[in-house]
């Protein structure tokens, strides 16, 4: 195989702004008191969609209350469970028993999910001594309590304002479809509290990856289609798995670029208990099933077969696959906005693909009204 030039690799992510650089310090752009620069005439919108590309503040620009919000809850990475949120939807509708509004209840619930999981990681990380100026958390974006965002009881509130609004859909859920419904969500938020809280730390026990299989993929999934229609069909459940390994795959090249920091502090990731090799190919293998689960789904009749759209993905596997067989270049290219993340990037724009495509072959589906 041949190897794929830094800037190869590099056209994977979303083109960063000419002025930004690495972020070796990124907490210094959100600076209230930052000189003005030529982005300062920018629309707010420019600068949210920045940190939503980015992960980082706007560059040169105050940050405002919305991109302040975005950059505290990783708001760059939602997307992901937009498109888990979004797979059930579309196999929901036209199905016996579809509510529309519990519907769009669930598909809220889910994204405030992702939102207390990310500040709740946070906050467990730093408390537990994980998370430091050093440590890839704080150099790829600010973390919230290391950058001076936020205090760690700010933090903390958030997460318990989030949860909270939270709880209450759950409450109207449950109200209309039962105690499935508490089941999945409960499962779903102890499974994110224990991914880094004491005592369970799976993630620093090797069980963090499958911890997110199961909530982007059959938690999520299987949770929000029966909130919809109240019922579950075993075809659900397959058709949770494809997405829930694009999810895992982006999660095990981010712990291959956090695994020399891992090793040291006993944190012990998959990559770390299988070695750099072992898991690159393990994430390769997770990429190119998730093809393979598609077909299965589509063959068994889980999944219409206009998902197969989802298959055109395969010439974006491809580059991110040759990412995948060569070494982590020794310094980020020009720009390049999230390191020392790098493969973790390479597969969430895979994933990003794939999962977009997929979602469109549905949305076919669903206009159409093909089972």
């Amino acid at each position: 195989m041949g190897l794929v030039s830094i800037d190869a690799v590099s056209t994977l992510l979303p083109d960063p702004t000419p002025d930004q650089g690495t972020p070796s310090s990124p907490g210094a752009a959100a600076s209230p008191g930052a000189a003005p620069s030529s982005g300062a005439a920018q629309s707010r919108l420019s600068a949210w969609v920045e940190v939503l590309r980015t992960t980082n503040p706007p560059t040169g620009r105050p940050l405002d209350p919305v991109s302040r919000w975005l950059v505290l809850t990783r708001a760059a990475v939602l997307p992901m469970t937009l498109v888990a949120g979004a797979l059930p939807t579309l196999l929901a509708v036209h199905r016996r028993g579809f509510n529309p509004g519990l519907l769009v209840l669930a598909f809220a619930g889910l994204v405030l999910a992702h939102v207390a999981n990310n500040l709740m990681n946070d906050l467990f990380d730093v408390e537990v001594g994980n998370d430091t100026d050093s440590y890839p958390r704080a150099l790829y974006a600010p973390h919230p309590v290391l950058s001076g965002m936020i205090s760690r009881g700010g933090l903390a509130r958030a997460a318990l304002a989030v949860n909270v609004v939270d709880l209450a859909i759950l409450v109207v859920l449950a109200l209309y479809r039962g105690w499935p419904v508490v089941a999945f969500a409960v499962g779903g938020f102890l499974l994110s509290v224990a991914y880094t809280a004491p005592p369970l730390r799976l993630k620093k026990r090797g069980l963090g990856e499958p911890d997110v299989f199961l909530v982007w993929g059959p938690l999520m999934v299987c949770g929000m289609y029966f909130s919809a229609v109240g019922h579950l069909p075993w075809e659900i459940w397959a058709a949770s798995v494809p997405y829930g390994l694009l999810c895992t795959a982006v999660l095990m090249g981010k712990h291959i670029d956090k695994a020399p920091f891992d090793a040291p502090l006993g944190i012990h990731t998959l990559p770390v208990l299988l070695g750099e090799g072992r898991a690159r190919a393990a994430t390769r293998a997770m990429m190119a099933a998730f093809y393979l689960a598609v077909v299965a789904c589509v063959a068994v009749r889980a999944l219409p077969w206009p998902a197969l759209l989802a298959l055109a993905a395969i010439s974006k596997l491809v580059p991110v696959w040759r990412a995948f067989g060569q070494d982590k270049p020794d310094a980020p290219p020009e720009g390049f906005p999230v390191w020392p993340l790098w493969f973790a990037a390479a597969a969430f724009v895979h994933t990003r693909r794939a999962g977009s495509l997929l979602v469109l072959g549905l949305i076919v589906a669903a206009v159409f009204n093909i089972h």
